[in-house]
Formats: structure tokens, sequence, C-alpha cells
């Protein structure tokens, strides 16, 4: 049976840190691998798991970028610089989701070190980006925060049913109530193209990709999460953003300085990561799957609003997932077209 999208009670709120959800679970033995996870959130995400015990993987695009990164986040107080030097207990290895050569090559080398993977937090991705292509022709947002996770994700798959009892977490958006996936076009060939229709059509993917895949991988011990971990200005996302957007987010105020309210899902670092971490280790999630996720908590389902007729601040007062998010017929659809758009890392149904 499909879990019910509605909250668990997990005892956890929005002002809850990652360190907060992971007390007490210990991951001694574990592997993890954080795409990602040399940025951001990605590094407090890795920072927590590593601290409970586990062993980490980071693919990074820039692998030199990640471990100057990293190596702070490990070492607090120790003003480690970057290095050539293994960070203790994680991995850093080269990966560009927008390359599938190069998804391939990473998966490979993973699965051909033996270990079993116990957690894998897609957590990597872009927002709001001028219209770019990838050498197939994709469009970036939907290659990138989709296709380059489905395709890894799928090659990652032996690893995942080894560790006999695996969970695959998808870090999407509140951004998702920006547009469905338009199956019709999703490369935006025949329509005009859109920054926030590029990247909410990417982050509604994200969450029909954990729905897909927690049907098809629960036999196997396979449970898949999506969420939304709160609207973070301490990262590099927001690049693309102008002052005056980001004041209309309300993640700014009218001096420039950043606005914390958990309350609204204005929050740390550490706040923004706890989602993805209960996500990955929650015991209250035992036998539980599918569903999308925000402030450590299984979310209420949106009403549904006008196509179009959300706006940027709406992330800090509308809670919950799009109906059309989480629709099951939606979600098979997704991933036959992902199937079709990679031809690689095929689940069998």
């Amino acid at each position: 049976m499909r879990t019910p999208q509605r909250p668990v009670d997990s005892g956890f709120g929005a002002a809850s840190t990652a360190e907060d959800v992971i007390e007490g679970v210990d991951l001694t033995g574990r592997t993890a691998v954080v795409t990602g996870g040399g940025s951001g959130l990605g590094v407090e995400t890795v920072r927590v798991l590593r601290g409970a015990g586990a062993r980490v993987v980071v693919p990074a695009r820039d692998p030199e970028r990640a471990r100057a990164a990293l190596a702070p986040a490990l070492a607090p107080g120790g003003g480690r610089a970057a290095t050539a030097e293994p960070l203790d207990g994680v991995e850093v290895a080269p990966m560009d989701l927008l390359d599938p050569a190069s998804v391939d090559a990473f998966a490979d080398a993973f699965l051909a070190s033996g270990r079993p993977l116990h957690i894998l937090v897609n957590s990597a991705g872009i927002m709001a980006t001028p219209l770019v292509r990838d050498a197939r022709g994709y469009e970036s947002q939907f290659a990138t925060n989709h296709l380059g996770h489905f395709q890894l994700t799928g090659r990652l798959r032996p690893a995942l049913v080894a560790a006999g009892g695996a969970r695959v977490v998808s870090v999407s958006s509140w951004g998702h109530h920006y547009s469905p996936v338009v199956f019709d076009d999703p490369h935006f060939l025949h329509r005009d193209y859109g920054p926030w229709a590029g990247y909410g059509q990417s982050k509604t993917a994200n969450i029909l990709f954990a729905a897909a895949l927690d049907e098809r991988g629960r036999d196997d011990g396979i449970r898949a999460f999506s969420l939304h971990p709160g609207s973070i200005q301490d990262t590099n996302l927001g690049r693309h953003l102008t002052r005056e957007q980001l004041r209309a987010a309300g993640v700014i105020d009218e001096n420039g300085d950043t606005v914390l309210d958990p309350a609204r899902n204005l929050k740390t670092l550490q706040q923004g990561a706890a989602t993805s971490v209960w996500c990955a280790t929650s015991p209250r999630l035992a036998g539980l799957g599918g569903v999308y996720c925000e402030n450590a908590e299984v979310a209420i389902v949106t009403p549904e609003a006008p196509s179009g007729a959300w706006e940027l601040g709406d992330s800090t007062s509308v809670p919950g997932v799009m109906p059309y998010a989480i629709d099951p017929g939606l979600a098979d659809r997704l991933w036959t077209l992902s199937e079709e758009l990679t031809d690689r890392g095929r689940v069998p149904r």
C-alpha cells in the first residue's frame, strides 16, 4: 500500500536542525552518497551523516572546490585549507550530472568497490537559470535536477539492493508549485522559456520520481522520499536572482540582510538540512516511503490553485505539496519519459 500523504507526528518542526533529528541514530558501518555535498545544504548533510558514523561519498563537478568546502565543516576550528588529502571518513569523486558518461563512470567506480549503499541523498541542483541546453539538447534544470539523478539512482541500484534496506532522498522544493511536468514539451522547444517554470517543472519531477522509485523499489528494501528544505539564503542557489527578487521572496530585508524565521520557512543551513537528514535516517519513517516532506515531517497536500497563480513570496506562507506532484499516474508517466530520455539506469517495473 502507498504511504498516505499526511503528517506522522514526528516530534520535530521548522526550527529543528539536522543535529536534532539525527540524535540517537547510529550510522556506523553504513555508506551514504550525497550529491551536491560540496556546497550549501549538502555540506551540512555530509557533516551530520559523518558525525553519526556513516562513511560518505560526495560526487562533485569540481572535486577540489568540494574538498575546500568540506574540510572546515569536518574539522571545526581546525582552519583546514583546501587539500588533496583524504577527508576523515568522506570521499570526493568527480561527477557531472549533465554528462551521462560522467554519471556512469562515478557509478561504475562505486559499484566496483563492492560496497552496499544505505543512503543516497540527491541534493545537487540549480535554480532559475537562464535557458541553457546540455549536449543532448535538454533544458539544463530538468536535465540536472531530475534526469542526472534518475540515471545515477538507476545505475547505483545494485548497491542499494545490497544494503538490505536503503533510502533515496530527493531534495525538491516548494518551487514545484510553479509548474507541473509539461510532458509534451519538457525542454521548452515549443513554448516560451521561463526560469521559474523550468525550475518548478524540475522540482515536481523530483517529487514524482521519489514516488515512482518507492513503488518500484520497496520489494527490494529501497524506500524513497522527497522534500522541501526551506528557503535558505546562505547557499549559491540564488546566484541568478536579483536583489529585488530576493526581497520579494522575503529572504532578505531592505538592507540586504538575511531574514531568518523558520516559522515562515526562512532557515539557517542547519535547519534547512534537517528534513534531508530526517528522511534519510529517521526510525519514524521505517516501513514508509514515496511521500513529500517539509519541516522534518510528512507534508500536507496543498489545495489546488489556478495555474500560474503562485508568486515568489508564497513559499513562506503556503505549506504542502501540490496534488499533481504526488499523482501515481503522472509518476509512472515521468518514469517512462525519463527512461526514454536517458536510455540508461533502467529499474525493472
